[in-house]
């Protein structure tokens, strides 16, 4: 029996969009300027602040191998439960190509560390495709992640450019239904996101362009969105702080708005909308900004339910996390407040007097 007296208890928080392959600075990361024990360290430090800020489950968007999940599944360092893809599957060139710009694509495999970090695979065509996504699976994917349009963070494409073939992402859902899953999507623009939900794309992150048009193309084929604005407002503050290039600015103002606008639009057509931050870079401590941002534009109950309902069912754990029901695993988290009122409270980590993880206590400062 636990005394919660003066707490606000909720579901664990689960954030739908992660990139712990990422933890370190970006640009020096891909430049060998880091070391791996390094890398290894800033990916365990984040996993521990993730699970510390209330966020029992996420789902990791490409960077990671399945050793990690399987590291923090084991116990041996804290963190949360982990669903991820391994690595992302992006074009030659495309979004998730993060070589320099001189540096000869036959280079990019060697940036692997097997077993810890794996940020992206080249699948050009619908034979390399198959391959690729055959290997994710190997390696131990849960699910599938593609590039279908340029990215804020890339440095050889742009937002407007629409990546793979129709072919190409069919090929990757054929694999994904194999197995039992799914395939979700990278995606600002509408010609790529209609492309992807042709195709038979079940999720959509960033969605930064969608209109009312492509949202009930998505809620027709029963296609999620994720967006992501903590990044956006990260990236805004200062890009440089996670190692990337301030020209990227040009194109923070143009998601920033857009992510909202395609939010209120996919809500507006019946779409499961769920949760994500995005952080990426050395400094991953405000994923409950993210609550926070979403609260602003909706209400602090509609950022609640999102990071933990939907985004569970997103994830296909609904059965498992995402409400407090008889049977389903004891995630949990206690506030010292209320953050329904003060939604603020959703990013404050001393407001979070307890965590608890299927049922055990990770975080007890009542």
């Amino acid at each position: 029996m636990l005394d919660c007296t003066g707490l606000t208890l909720t579901p664990g928080l689960i954030d739908a969009h992660v990139h712990f392959g990422a933890s370190s600075e970006i640009t020096p990361s891909m430049r060998r300027e880091i070391s791996v024990a390094e890398l290894a360290a800033d990916m365990f430090s984040n996993c521990a602040q993730t699970l510390d800020a209330g966020f029992t489950t996420v789902r990791d968007v490409g960077g990671i191998d399945a050793g990690l999940a399987a590291v923090v599944a084991s116990g041996k360092i804290a963190g949360p439960r982990i669903l991820q893809c391994g690595p992302i599957q992006c074009q030659t060139g495309g979004h998730g190509h993060f070589a320099a710009e001189w540096e000869p694509t036959s280079d990019w495999v060697d940036h692997d560390i097997p077993g810890l970090r794996c940020l992206s695979m080249l699948s050009d065509g619908p034979d390399e495709m198959r391959k690729n996504v055959r290997a994710a699976f190997r390696r131990g994917a849960d699910f599938l992640k593609l590039c279908v349009t340029g990215g804020v963070i890339s440095t050889h494409d742009k937002l407007t450019d629409t990546q793979f073939s129709f072919e190409e992402i069919a090929v990757a859902v054929a694999e994904a239904k194999a197995r039992g899953t799914y395939v979700t999507v990278h995606a600002h623009n509408n010609a790529g996101i209609r492309n992807a939900v042709a195709a038979g794309a079940k999720c959509v992150e960033h969605g930064s362009e969608i209109d009312d048009v492509t949202a009930h193309l998505m809620a027709e084929h029963n296609v999620a969105h994720v967006p992501t604005l903590a990044v956006v407002h990260a990236l805004a503050e200062n890009a440089e702080s996670s190692g990337l290039p301030a020209s990227i600015s040009d194109r923070i103002d143009v998601v920033m708005q857009g992510q909202i606008d395609g939010l209120l639009a996919s809500r507006a057509a019946g779409v499961r909308v769920g949760l994500g931050s995005d952080l990426v870079g050395a400094n991953q401590a405000g994923r409950g900004h993210e609550l926070v941002l979403r609260a602003n534009i909706e209400t602090p109950m509609a950022a609640l339910v999102s990071a933990t309902r939907i985004n569970a069912d997103i994830l296909g754990i609904a059965d498992q996390v995402g409400t407090i029901e008889v049977g389903k695993d004891a995630d949990l988290i206690a506030f010292r407040g209320d953050p329904l009122t003060d939604p603020a409270i959703f990013a404050d980590r001393d407001r979070i007097a307890l965590v608890l993880q299927r049922g055990r206590i990770v975080k007890d400062h009542r």
